[in-house]
């Protein structure tokens, strides 16, 4: 069958289902017990409502609980979650359940056209510390498109507003963000949680024992340093399915400096819709991993972070290893697309490099300032100790639940 009309059947069924959900949701009623969870719009089990699902399923409070996982794919990609229930992202079910859940917990914003009954709790977990300005403190001309979509300003800000109006709670993982969340999404104070990320739990609480089992799955060298290369997407790299993102390193270069010592895993971020292929010349140095994988374990075997504008080395620095910043495109990137929250030549927990030959020559020497890092971790990750699901937990579902 033609790929159009794969697409234009797709969504003539999605269509169908959004208006008979807006037609029935009312008559559906809300069972206090229920907790539906999304993580990236569906793309798979992780994040941080995957810490909190897992601490709810050591707590006996809980043991009565119905918990729904809404994920794409699920079958093809042969997910099982233990003592959860599957369905499929946008399916019947997914809107059954949407409709029928007293809380929602998910970490990404959510169409315009979700209704959210006044009964329901929703939790927004969100997804990260923000480098890069969002929402409301993206300061462009009116006439600015955003993603793929070429939504204009006013209809960009307008999804964050529509998606903040319905939180009950959203977490703030610092005071930084407790700052940033106000003005960028436009949320009351009250609103927001200030208990540190529930994902970032795992760097504190695994295991010697964890992680080595992570790299036997992975196939990873045990005598090997681990580098992981995590870029973020960039606005106006896309094609109609999603976000692209033209690969400006060269590994072989890599491998040359630090191939004796090292191996690489290259983690591009979850929006990107790239399949990398393996370079067999490249094999037992260079990982590829899934962008749509949860990155968190990967955190925990890594000696070294490389990336640019990802907000994923606020939560790396929990773990207090060495950082390095590759922003090839920099000026594009900060006069153009975004702009910054925060100073990146003083408040980075590492140095920014624009040359490739320069940032891999450091590497190869260990230059790395740790009094960034520790200045950086006393501002931004005072509540990374292991028990932010916890703390979620408790004031989202009331400690004498």
């Amino acid at each position: 069958m033609n790929v159009n009309i794969k697409g234009i059947i797709k969504n003539t069924a999605s269509k169908l289902i959004e208006i008979a959900y807006k037609a029935v949701y009312r008559f559906i009623g809300i069972d206090d017990k229920t907790v539906l969870f999304i993580a990236f719009h569906g793309k798979g089990y992780s994040d941080s409502p995957k810490a909190i699902y897992e601490e709810m399923l050591k707590d006996e409070r809980f043991k009565n609980y119905k918990f729904i996982w809404a994920i794409k794919n699920h079958k093809k990609k042969d997910i099982k979650i233990e003592g959860a229930k599957i369905v499929e992202y946008l399916s019947i079910p997914y809107f059954y359940y949407l409709s029928k859940a007293k809380y929602w917990i998910f970490n990404c914003k959510m169409p315009a056209y979700i209704i959210k009954k006044d009964e329901q709790i929703y939790l927004q977990t969100w997804h990260g510390t923000p480098l890069k300005r969002l929402g409301h403190d993206i300061h462009v001309d009116e006439k600015t498109t955003f993603y793929r979509s070429k939504v204009d300003a006013k209809t960009m800000y307008e999804s964050y507003d529509i998606d903040v109006a319905r939180y009950n709670y959203m977490i703030s993982p610092n005071p930084f963000c407790t700052k940033v969340f106000q003005s960028a999404f436009g949320i009351d104070r009250e609103r927001l949680i200030e208990t540190g990320y529930p994902r970032n739990d795992i760097m504190v609480n695994a295991s010697e024992k964890d992680k080595l089992e992570i790299k036997k799955s992975l196939g990873i060298p045990l005598d090997k340093k681990v580098i992981l290369y995590a870029p973020t997407w960039r606005d106006n790299q896309y094609v109609n399915r999603g976000y692209t993102f033209k690969l400006e390193v060269d590994f072989h270069k890599w491998y040359d400096y630090l191939g004796n010592d090292y191996v690489v895993l290259f983690k591009p971020h979850y929006l990107i819709i790239n399949h990398y292929q393996n370079d067999d010349s490249l094999k037992g140095f260079l990982f590829n991993i899934d962008a749509k994988e949860d990155i968190a374990p990967l955190y925990l075997i890594t000696d070294i972070l490389v990336t640019d504008y990802s907000s994923v080395f606020f939560d790396f620095s929990v773990m207090k290893k060495p950082m390095y910043f590759y922003m090839y495109d920099l000026d594009d990137y900060r006069d153009e697309l975004r702009g910054f929250y925060i100073d990146i030549y003083k408040d980075l927990p590492g140095k920014v490099y624009e040359d490739e030959g320069t940032l891999l020559t450091e590497i190869l020497h260990g230059v790395y300032d740790g009094e960034r890092l520790k200045a950086f971790n006393n501002y931004f990750n005072k509540f990374d100790d292991g028990k932010a699901s916890r703390r979620v937990i408790d004031i989202v579902f009331g400690e004498g639940q």
